[in-house]
C-alpha cells in the first residue's frame, strides 16, 4: 500500500496552523495578564519596567493571535507577531546564556534552551498560518512568467 504525502501537502499544514496558531497566541498573551509575575520575573534585568513589558508583550500576542483569525487582518498580524517573536528572542537568549541567574524559571536551563529552537518554530508556524499564501502565490507568478 503506498504512503499518503498528505502530511507534506501544503494547504493541509497551512489549514492546521491556521486552526491552531490564532488561539493559541491569544491565549499565551492573556496568561500574561494571568500571571504576570511569572513572565516579569524572567525579563533581564537590563531592561526597564518589566511589568510593563509583560504587558505590552501580552497585548501584541493577543492582537496579533486575534488578527491571525481573519483573512482581511491575517497578514499584517501574521508579519506583527513574527516582529514580536524576533523582538522577544535576544531577551530568551540571554536567558539562555545565563540561566544561572532565572532560578525560578520551571525546568532551570534545560527549558530555556529548548525556548529557543522553539521559537524558531514559532516564527515559522505563525508565517505558514498567515503568509505562506504570498509565497505560494509569488511561486506561481514566478512560473507563469517562465512559461511566457
Amino acid at each position: 500500500m503506498p504512503v499518503s504525502n498528505q502530511w507534506w501537502d501544503t494547504s493541509w499544514k497551512v489549514r492546521l496552523a491556521r486552526v491552531f496558531a490564532g488561539p493559541v497566541m491569544t491565549v499565551a498573551g492573556i496568561n500574561h495578564f494571568v500571571v504576570p509575575e511569572t513572565y516579569a520575573s524572567i525579563i533581564p534585568d537590563a531592561l526597564p519596567g518589566p511589568l510593563a513589558l509583560v504587558y505590552i508583550s501580552g497585548l501584541a500576542e493577543i492582537a496579533g493571535g486575534l488578527g491571525t483569525m481573519h483573512p482581511r487582518t491575517r497578514r499584517a498580524a501574521g508579519w506583527f507577531l513574527i516582529a514580536t517573536l524576533v523582538a522577544v528572542y535576544p531577551g530568551n537568549l540571554e536567558m539562555a546564556v545565563n540561566a544561572d541567574d532565572y532560578p525560578g524559571v520551571p525546568g532551570g536551563r534545560a527549558t530555556l534552551l529548548a525556548r529557543l529552537p522553539l521559537q524558531i518554530l514559532f516564527i515559522y508556524w505563525v508565517w505558514l498560518a498567515t503568509l505562506s499564501d504570498d509565497a505560494e502565490a509569488s511561486r506561481e507568478a514566478g512560473r507563469a512568467r517562465s512559461r511566457t
